[in-house]
C-alpha cells in the first residue's frame, strides 16, 4: 500500500521535470542561433569597415623651403701649369718630385740639348762671318766715294757699292736674330717653375728622351697652386635660374666625413651641354691649409633662390602610372578623386608643385594600393590644414 500510494506523485515530477529540460533546451537552442547572428552582423560589420581604406591626408604647404640641391662635384687646382719641354735632348738632371713645394722662377730641372748647342755655335760664327763682308763692303764703299771727284769712279759702281753694303746689313742683322732665337731657346734648357705651388705630376727622369712640344706625350711636371680651389658642377637645365652668381655653397669631401667647406659660385657657362641638359658651373673654394686635393670628388650643396614659393607636398603622396604624375585627393564625402600635377622642382623629400593642386585639396599621403577614382575612405589623420579649410 505505501508504494502504490507515491507513484503517481513521482510520474507527475518526472512529467513537470521533462517539461523543464525540453524549455531548458529550446531556449539554449535559440539563444544559441542568435548569438551566431550577432556574430555574424559584427563579423559582418567589421568586414565592411575595413574594406574603407584607412588614409592619412595633407593640405600642400605654401611656406617657403629652405631649398637646396646636391650635386657631385670635382675639385681642381685654381692655376695649372703642365711643364713641356721646349728643345730636344735629354733630361740632365731634375731637383722637384711629386708633393715638393716650389716657387715661381725655380729651376726644377735642365736638359742636355747638344744639337741645339752646335746650331748655336754655327750660328754665331755665320754672324761673324756676315759683319765681317759688311765691314768689308762699307770699307770699299768709303774708298770708292773718294775717288768721284777725279771721275775715276762712276756713280753707278757707287750705286752698286751702297746696294751691295745694304745686302750685307740685312744679312748681318738676319743671323743676328737667328742668334737671338737660338739664344733664347738654349735658356729653356732649364725648367723653370712659372707660379708658386707644388708638384703633382712627374713624368719623366734622368735620361730620358725629350721632345719639344706639347703633343707627344705627358708633361715633364705638372705645377699647381692649392691653395685655392676651383670645384666644377654640372647643374640641371631648370635649375639654373636658381642659383645666382655669388651664392653661397657647401662642399663635402669623403676623405672628411664630418667637416664642411664653404665655396661660392663665380661663374657660369652660359650654355647647356646637349648630352645631359646640364650647365657647368665653377665655384670658389678656399684652400690655404692645403686640406683638399685637386682632382678630388666632392658633394656640391647648392642654395636655391627663387623669385616666388609654389606649393609643396611630400614625395610620398605622388602617383606615377600609367596614366602620368598624379595625386589623390579625397573629396567632400570621402571619396578619392586623381589630379593631374607638373612638378617644379624635386628637392628630396619635398616636391614643388607647379600646377594641378589648390591650398583647399586634401591630399592622401602614401596611398595604398589599388585606390581607384571614386573609391569611398575613412581620413584618420589631416596634416597641415589651412586656416581656410578649418572655417569651411
Amino acid at each position: 500500500m505505501p508504494t502504490e500510494s507515491r507513484s503517481p506523485v513521482s510520474r507527475r515530477k518526472l512529467g513537470i521535470f521533462g517539461a523543464a529540460a525540453v524549455i531548458a533546451a529550446l531556449m539554449l537552442v535559440v539563444s544559441g542561433i542568435r548569438a551566431r547572428e550577432d556574430s555574424s552582423v559584427k563579423l559582418r560589420e567589421w568586414t565592411d569597415s575595413q574594406a574603407v581604406p584607412s588614409v592619412a591626408v595633407i593640405f600642400p604647404d605654401s611656406g617657403a623651403l629652405d631649398a637646396t640641391i646636391d650635386l657631385p662635384g670635382r675639385l681642381e687646382a685654381y692655376y695649372r701649369a703642365p711643364i713641356f719641354a721646349r728643345v730636344n735632348g735629354y733630361l740632365k738632371s731634375w731637383s722637384a718630385d711629386i708633393g715638393a713645394r716650389v716657387t715661381a722662377g725655380e729651376v726644377i730641372a735642365e736638359i742636355d740639348a747638344p744639337d741645339l748647342d752646335q746650331q748655336l755655335l754655327q750660328a754665331r760664327a755665320d754672324l761673324a762671318n756676315q759683319q765681317a763682308s759688311a765691314k768689308l763692303s762699307e770699307v770699299t764703299l768709303a774708298r770708292r766715294r773718294t775717288l768721284i771727284a777725279s771721275n775715276f769712279v762712276s756713280m753707278q759702281e757707287i750705286d752698286e757699292r751702297t746696294a751691295d753694303l745694304s745686302n750685307k746689313n740685312a744679312a748681318v742683322n738676319s743671323s743676328q736674330a737667328n742668334v737671338e732665337r737660338l739664344e733664347a731657346l738654349a735658356g729653356y734648357k732649364k725648367i723653370t717653375v712659372p707660379f708658386d705651388g707644388i708638384v703633382t705630376a712627374r713624368s719623366t727622369d734622368v735620361g730620358a728622351l725629350i721632345n719639344a712640344g706639347g703633343g707627344s706625350g705627358p708633361p715633364m711636371f705638372v705645377i699647381s697652386d692649392i691653395k685655392k680651389l676651383r670645384v666644377y658642377v654640372n647643374v640641371p637645365q631648370n635649375y639654373v635660374p636658381s642659383v645666382r652668381i655669388g651664392a653661397k655653397a657647401v662642399i663635402s669631401v669623403p676623405e672628411y666625413p664630418n667637416r664642411t667647406f664653404d665655396a661660392t659660385v663665380e661663374a657660369s657657362a652660359q650654355s647647356v651641354d646637349v648630352n645631359s641638359g646640364t650647365t657647368q658651373m665653377q665655384l670658389a673654394l678656399d684652400n690655404a691649409a692645403g686640406a683638399l686635393m685637386p682632382g678630388g670628388y666632392a658633394n656640391v650643396r647648392m642654395s636655391l633662390r627663387r623669385d616666388s614659393v609654389p606649393l609643396h607636398i611630400p614625395s610620398s603622396a605622388l602617383i606615377f602610372n600609367q596614366s602620368g604624375l598624379r595625386v589623390a585627393t579625397v573629396g567632400p564625402e570621402d571619396r578619392v578623386s586623381f589630379k593631374t600635377v607638373t612638378i617644379a622642382r624635386d628637392l628630396g623629400r619635398d616636391i614643388e608643385l607647379a600646377s594641378g593642386v589648390t591650398l583647399d585639396d586634401r591630399i592622401i599621403n602614401a596611398p595604398p594600393d589599388g585606390i581607384a577614382d571614386g573609391d569611398q575612405v575613412r581620413v584618420v589623420s589631416t596634416k597641415g590644414r589651412p586656416a581656410t579649410a578649418s572655417a569651411r
